[in-house]
């Protein structure tokens, strides 16, 4: 793979640091950043749907408001009736706040992250203003967050160069490193019921290196993903937007980056 991007830049006039595209067909929009340089990218500053990697965004939001891990929420009937991917809680169970955000952010369950949102306020709009606040102070520019859960909603919109910022702000945060880290887990009831859930990122495990971080799909957003992985002496993040694959395509860009680092 190396030889062919090199080929290529040397066809072109160009150089392996000018953030190529040797991947079009992978994602509508995706950056790769090797190091804290963008190596590759397609249409990083496309406006598109977040999907549920806006959950990293509500977690930084959550967390900032008087977190208390152990607080008991009450399931309230529209978390209960919260459309998939969800853990199944029901209405009138009490779970903690620190196990909703992990199943969050682990299984990316919706109805957790209502769970969560309520917990701060019942009003989602004050919630959403929160977003949009800390979204501003990430210094995500052209990004506008609808939904906190990441659902499809009218005027929302953000793009791989923001989601960047946003990936390394939550990754800053050692309880969002962590969760977003964790293969597998489960929670319990307040009253004694057992949820076991595992983490949606399948690079984990399989990938050498891969820690997190956030993955993502909706009907308007596609397959996304935000994926962090370390190597000795290098780290890779990459963001995807609208992609195609994600699985086998990401594990290989990461693979093909560290490749290139390898040989630098």
């Amino acid at each position: 793979m190396f030889l062919i991007l090199l080929l290529s830049a040397l066809v072109t006039g160009g150089s392996l640091h000018a953030a190529t595209d040797p991947y079009p067909q992978s994602a509508r929009s995706y950056l790769l950043d090797l190091d804290g340089e963008i190596l590759w990218q397609r249409d990083a500053a496309l406006a598109l749907q977040p999907a549920s990697l806006s959950k990293l965004l509500t977690a930084l939001v959550v967390l900032d408001a008087g977190w208390d891990a152990d607080r008991w929420i009450t399931v309230s009937a529209d978390v209960a009736a919260t459309p998939p991917t969800r853990l199944g809680l029901r209405t009138g169970e009490e779970i903690s706040a620190g196990a909703a955000l992990a199943a969050m952010l682990i299984r990316s369950a919706n109805d957790a992250c209502r769970a969560l949102v309520e917990n701060v306020t019942p009003d989602t709009g004050r919630f959403l203003e929160r977003m949009n606040a800390r979204a501003a102070q990430i210094g995500m520019k052209h990004s506008h967050f609808g939904d906190p859960c990441g659902f499809d909603a009218p005027g929302q919109y953000t793009t791989a160069t923001d989601l960047l910022q946003l990936a390394r702000a939550a990754h800053a945060n050692p309880l969002i490193a962590r969760l977003t880290a964790t293969p597998r887990a489960e929670l319990q009831t307040r009253a004694g019921r057992t949820i076991p859930f595992v983490n949606t990122n399948q690079l984990l495990g399989r990938l050498d290196g891969a820690e997190g971080m956030k993955t993502g799909y909706t009907a308007q957003a596609g397959q996304c993903l935000i994926a962090y992985a370390r190597r000795p002496g290098h780290e890779v993040w990459l963001v995807m937007l609208g992609g195609t694959q994600r699985w086998w395509l990401a594990h290989g860009m990461i693979d093909d980056a560290f490749d290139v680092a390898a040989r630098r």
